[in-house]
Order: C-alpha cells, then sequence, then structure tokens
C-alpha cells in the first residue's frame, strides 16, 4: 500500500489562489489547526470556503478555525451556516470585503452530501419565503438561466431548490486514523467532516494519533480511508 503521510510542508503544493476549500468542525473543533496555518503560511489567497461557521477572531475564546484565515483577508466567498461569534468576519461582510452566503445548517450538510452524491440539487422547505430564497446565484436548469433560488411547488407545498457543494480540497481534522486513513472524531469534531470527505476532489486529515491498520474496530470507523488522499502525522 502506497504511504498517505503528508509532511505539513508538502501541503502548499495542493493550494492555489482562487480555489475551493471545505473545513470540517463546529465553533474550531474539528478543523486542523496545523493544516489551517500551512494555508495561511503559503500565501494564497481569494479562496472560497465551505464550512459549518467562522469560529473565533482569535484563538483567546477558543480553536480559532477558519478565523485565521478571515482575519489575514484570505477569503473571498465564504459559505456557511453562522458567522455570529466572530466579529472580524462580521466586519468584513458589512464593509463588502469578502462575500458571504448564509445558509441554514442543515441544508448546508444537505448541499455538501448532494455534491459528494452526485445529486443535482436538494429541495427543502427551509428559507421559502425569506432572505434565504434570495441569495444571487448564476445556475442553468435544462437551458434556462436563474439568478436566485428557485421554488418548486410540489402536492401543495413550495420548496426551495437549493444545489449541491463541491469543494478541490477538504481539510479535516480526527482524533485517530489508522495508515489507511480510516478516521474515528470525537463529539463535535465529527460534524459535517464525513460529508466533505465524499465532496471534495482531494482530502488532507490531521490526525492526533495514528495507529497501525487493524487497530481501529471497523465499527468505530466514521469516515472509511478509501475517502482520504492524505494523513498529517502529529508533531
Amino acid at each position: 500500500m502506497k504511504s498517505k503521510r503528508l509532511e505539513i510542508e508538502q501541503v502548499a503544493s495542493f493550494l492555489r489562489d482562487g480555489m475551493t476549500i471545505m473545513y470540517g468542525g463546529f465553533m474550531g473543533n474539528g478543523t486542523p489547526p496545523r493544516l489551517m496555518q500551512a494555508i495561511l503560511d503559503s500565501g494564497v489567497r481569494d479562496l472560497t470556503m465551505i464550512g459549518d461557521d467562522t469560529a473565533f477572531f482569535d484563538a483567546t475564546r477558543g480553536p480559532e478555525g477558519v478565523g485565521l484565515l478571515i482575519r489575514h483577508k484570505r477569503v473571498k466567498k465564504l459559505i456557511t451556516g453562522h458567522i455570529g461569534l466572530n466579529k472580524e468576519a462580521q466586519r468584513q461582510m458589512i464593509a463588502g470585503e469578502m462575500e458571504i452566503e448564509l445558509s441554514p445548517i442543515g441544508t448546508l450538510a444537505e448541499r455538501i452530501r448532494a455534491g459528494g452524491s452526485g445529486l443535482g440539487g436538494v429541495l427543502t422547505p427551509t428559507g421559502v419565503g425569506t432572505s434565504v430564497g434570495e441569495v444571487k446565484m448564476d445556475v442553468s436548469i435544462n437551458g434556462q438561466k436563474f439568478d436566485q433560488k428557485q421554488t418548486i411547488n410540489i402536492n401543495g407545498k413550495d420548496f426551495l431548490l437549493e444545489m449541491p457543494l463541491k469543494a478541490d480540497l477538504a481539510v479535516l481534522e480526527a482524533v485517530k486514523a489508522d495508515a489507511f486513513g480510516n478516521l474515528v472524531y470525537f463529539r463535535s469534531m465529527r460534524n459535517h467532516n464525513p460529508l466533505m470527505a465524499l465532496a471534495a476532489q482531494t482530502v488532507i486529515v490531521e490526525a492526533h494519533e495514528v495507529v497501525d491498520i487493524g487497530q481501529i474496530d471497523p465499527d468505530s470507523v466514521m469516515t472509511p480511508g478509501i475517502l482520504i488522499d492524505h494523513i498529517i502525522y502529529p508533531a
């Protein structure tokens, strides 16, 4: 088996300006800190980031997560469910310095799932008749162009058609991995990580512990190693 081990210094070779990156976790838990620092250190910018939330403005209140990239103005567009605890994300949105697409968190998860499963979209009643349905977009359906989300009526009930999400790269954090990339998460660290492992062209995981193949009970595996391209071993 070819080794999936990747040194943190090699991460830069997977990065480029303007790419789309999914980051796992909840309020910074499950967002890989060394990988986020490596993205910052690489100098890439104009990124589109997709994740649950924006964590914090700095690490004094908890894991900073994607807040590190936001604070250094590397993010051009953010697709997320919540920015309420990151004052810099709020400031950049209001100032027009960063485009933010707010998506209800459950809807966000289903859009990622749709992207990873090859589906054409998700129908949801969440956001019907609100500003959620007015998000500007550029979508072609059966040759017809749409500049905002479509409302579809099924059996007398309205649903929004939410488009799938995919990424060039997903960066995840796991509490344990084996050498093949089978992953175990800890509590809220899990969050969107299993879905993102399906929805990105390249998947890199930062693991707290790496064990030999066979040392993780198959019934405990939360993300199968077949989905993981590279593993960052503990420092």
